[in-house]
This record gives structure tokens, C-alpha cells and sequence, in this order.
């Protein structure tokens, strides 16, 4: 999460340094030339790694054109299970991805923004998207499933609900094309979850 990698063993330094630099070349070149126009053959040779190297690295295209989601709900599940869980789950939920966001590396904004304006010009980013928000979904499901005795349907609801304040603010902020930084954002998820019960008694 930190740009500071100085605590971490070589191997693993190494190996994150070559993650981002797939991750940053990726999203130059899809923007420079276009999704489709771009192989991975391409993106390898610009690195300067293997194919073995790029694929230990991220599953297939979509997960490297959209690195900047997964390195941020992979640092909230790895956080989650640590959090203080004081107060109704949602504000748990809430407080743990504020910190979470707080924490990612300086650059993870202009990232996350490229990523979205990259999403919204091809539909198979589109799908890989809404299908990584369902596993990603189902995994906290399971992080805070052992942790609290609610009823498993609510337990499920209320995780959705936090997804869904999540991506609404998200979309909007990138809409926004991020204007007022990470503080903007972390202040629009904020918002979004205090909003959530007058949206639930939104009149028809």
C-alpha cells in the first residue's frame, strides 16, 4: 500500500516493482494505441518480462488494465479481518475502507481514474469489472461471516448495500473526472453512506 518498500525482502520488492510497472505500462499503451490494438506481446516486450512473468503477475488483460481495483480491495480484505469491529457492521465496513484508501500509494488516484475512463470504452472491462465486484463481494461475505453471528441474509444485505454506496460514490468521483483528490472521494463515500437511509425511504 505504502511507496515505501524498504521493509519488505528483495524478492518481494522486486516482484511489486514488476507488478506496477506491467500495471503502469498497460495502462499507457490501452490509452496510447487502444485495448484491442494492444497484445500482450506488446505489453511484455515494453517491460521487458516474460509472458510466464506477466501471467504470474495478473490472471489475463482485464486484470492488468484494471490492477488499480484489485490492489485496493485486495489491501481492504487483508485489513478487514484486522479492524476494530465496535458498532453495526456497515459503519465497520465503512471506517475500515477509509482507511484502506488513505493508506494506498500516492499514485493509486490517477490509476484508478485511468481505469475507469479505460472501462467505459470497452465492454469486455465492463464485464471483467461487474464479475470481479461479485467475487470480491462473496470474499468479504466470508471475512466478516466468522466474525459476526447475524442472519446470514443480512449478514449478505449488508455487505451489498456497502458495495453499492461504494460504487456509487466511486462512479460519481470518476465522473468527475476525480477533481478535488482522494480527500474528494473519501468525502463522497461518506456521504454516500450517510445518505443511505433517506435513499431507502426515497418516495416513488
Amino acid at each position: 500500500m505504502s511507496d515505501d518498500l524498504r521493509d519488505l525482502p528483495l524478492r518481494e520488492r522486486k516482484k511489486l516493482r514488476t507488478r506496477r510497472a506491467l500495471a503502469e505500462t498497460a495502462l499507457r499503451l490501452f490509452t496510447e494505441r487502444g485495448y484491442e490494438a494492444t497484445t500482450l506481446d506488446d505489453l511484455c516486450d515494453a517491460v521487458e518480462v516474460s509472458k510466464r512473468t506477466l501471467f504470474r503477475n495478473f490472471p489475463s488483460k482485464e486484470d492488468i488494465a484494471l490492477a488499480a481495483d484489485s490492489d485496493l480491495w485486495s489491501a481492504y480484505l487483508e485489513y478487514v479481518p484486522t479492524a476494530q469491529a465496535d458498532g453495526p457492521l456497515l459503519k465497520v465496513l465503512h471506517a475500515a475502507l477509509d482507511t484502506t484508501l488513505g493508506a494506498m500509494d500516492p499514485d493509486w488516484d490517477r490509476r484508478f481514474l485511468a481505469a475507469r475512463e479505460l472501462s467505459e470504452l470497452v465492454p469486455a472491462l465492463q464485464a471483467h469489472s461487474l464479475g470481479y465486484c461479485h467475487d470480491t463481494t462473496r470474499a468479504l461475505i466470508r471475512a466478516v461471516g466468522g466474525r459476526s453471528d447475524a442472519d446470514p441474509m443480512r449478514l449478505h444485505l449488508v455487505v451489498e448495500v456497502f458495495v453499492a454506496a461504494w460504487r456509487t460514490a466511486s462512479l460519481h468521483w470518476a465522473a468527475q473526472h476525480g477533481e478535488g483528490g482522494r480527500a474528494a472521494l473519501r468525502t463522497l463515500v461518506a456521504q454516500a453512506f450517510a445518505d443511505l437511509p433517506a435513499a431507502l425511504t426515497h418516495p416513488a
